[in-house]
């Protein structure tokens, strides 16, 4: 008997950059299989990010790289983008082009229309419709979106909270038609051998051990607001007598506006000595995120707009205690007061005075670690990532 052909998937992204977006593509991309067939196309990233190229290459992907696809806007290289994808899926001919994040979804689904592709489906891993950009160019993408949202098959939303968000606050498209699959990873390197972790990520930075270590891991770009988060450093700095080293993981075009801030704020740096003993560290981009966890006793984020961050989800999933603006989808997963602290993103001084109560309180912290860890694992595996999205892909196809 001749076997079923697998369906044919194409599955377009922005860029493989570091976070979540990739790392969901990724797995999509490998654990779909033998039901699904699935070729990943991806644009070029920035040269302020960090590569991420070791996740398809660890999964045995190899990713079709559309040289023209940029995160910026740029009509003719969009253009050419636009026709370079429409190419790739007159080729495949697959029946289903999902694409994933603000570029790829829209000059992918177009390209998938003019094709006739049956089914396309779009992920919106956060959106832009605040905190980005001019109002009148928001005007202009939320039409875009719209537009779009009325020609696809379906929207993946990634929280209850972006569901609402696009559905009643943007009416990108109606409720019927975004279905909430949350992001999925593989947690387990983030669970195991914390100790010996912890130990050599204190080693390598000089930190004591009645040193409290408060990182941040991200890009370093405006919408990120590290300003909140130097200005709770400075408050902290002022107004307790523990001893605490921040951590700031990452880089990105906004680095030196960073540091001169820093610097007027008295937060001392060193950047040619990173074991010296300075309110901040900037550590760059790092691979070793689970190493950072595990050496880190409080992690933050001070974004104005997130959709579901994956620096969060890692670091509690590492049963580290959690301070953050309430953004995106993180409270669908960090309860306030139970496995960490939500605060409103322009609340400054709720921010530092929460920051001064995890500094100051060892058994509050304790706390929040133990709520922290077996919960998000089993919340955001990669395994049920995978299984919630063959069971929409069916649904669509009949």
């Amino acid at each position: 008997m001749e076997s079923k052909k697998p369906i044919k998937v194409l599955r377009i992204i922005n860029r493989l950059n570091l976070g979540g977006p990739t790392y969901n593509a990724a797995f999509l991309t490998k654990y779909l299989e033998p039901e699904y067939e699935t070729r990943l196309l991806a644009g070029m990233k920035d040269d302020s990010e960090a590569g991420s190229e070791f996740i398809t290459q660890n999964l045995g992907i190899e990713p079709i790289y559309v040289q023209d696809m940029h995160r910026s806007i740029h009509p003719i290289k969009d253009f050419k983008s636009f026709i370079e994808i429409r190419n790739a899926i007159k080729a495949f001919k697959p029946q289903i082009v999902h694409t994933h994040a603000a570029k790829a979804g829209a000059i992918g689904r177009l390209a998938a229309l003019s094709c006739g592709v049956p089914v396309i489906l779009h992920t919106f891993h956060g959106h832009i419709f605040h905190s980005y950009f001019s109002s009148f160019s928001t005007k202009v993408f939320l039409f875009i979106e719209r537009y779009l949202a009325k020609r696809t098959s379906g929207i993946v939303v990634i929280s209850k909270i972006q569901q609402k968000e696009l559905c009643e606050d943007y009416k990108i498209c109606d409720k019927s038609k975004a279905h909430i699959i949350p992001l999925g990873f593989d947690l387990a390197k983030y669970t195991t051998d914390l100790e010996s972790k912890r130990k050599a990520f204190r080693a390598e930075f000089g930190i004591h051990d009645d040193e409290i270590v408060i990182s941040i891991i991200g890009r370093l770009v405006p919408i990120k607001n590290h300003t909140m988060f130097l200005e709770a450093l400075a408050y902290l700095q002022a107004n307790t007598n523990r001893k605490f080293r921040a951590m700031i993981v990452g880089d990105g075009e906004n680095r030196m506006n960073i540091e001169e801030k820093a610097k007027s704020l008295g937060l001392s740096f060193d950047n040619t000595d990173l074991q010296k003993t300075c309110a901040i560290t900037f550590t760059s981009w790092r691979k070793d995120i689970d190493v950072i966890n595990a050496g880190s006793d409080i992690v933050c984020l001070t974004s104005f707009n997130e959709g579901t961050p994956v620096s969060l989800i890692e670091a509690a999933a590492a049963g580290k205690p959690i301070l953050t603006t309430n953004v995106g989808g993180i409270a669908d997963f960090i309860e306030d007061g139970q496995n960490g602290f939500l605060v409103e993103s322009r609340d400054l001084i709720n921010f530092q005075e929460k920051l001064k109560t995890l500094v100051e309180n060892d058994s509050l912290r304790n706390q929040f670690s133990t709520t922290n860890s077996q919960k998000i694992v089993k919340q955001f595996s990669y395994q049920r990532l995978v299984s919630d999205m063959r069971a929409l892909y069916k649904m669509l196809l009949n």
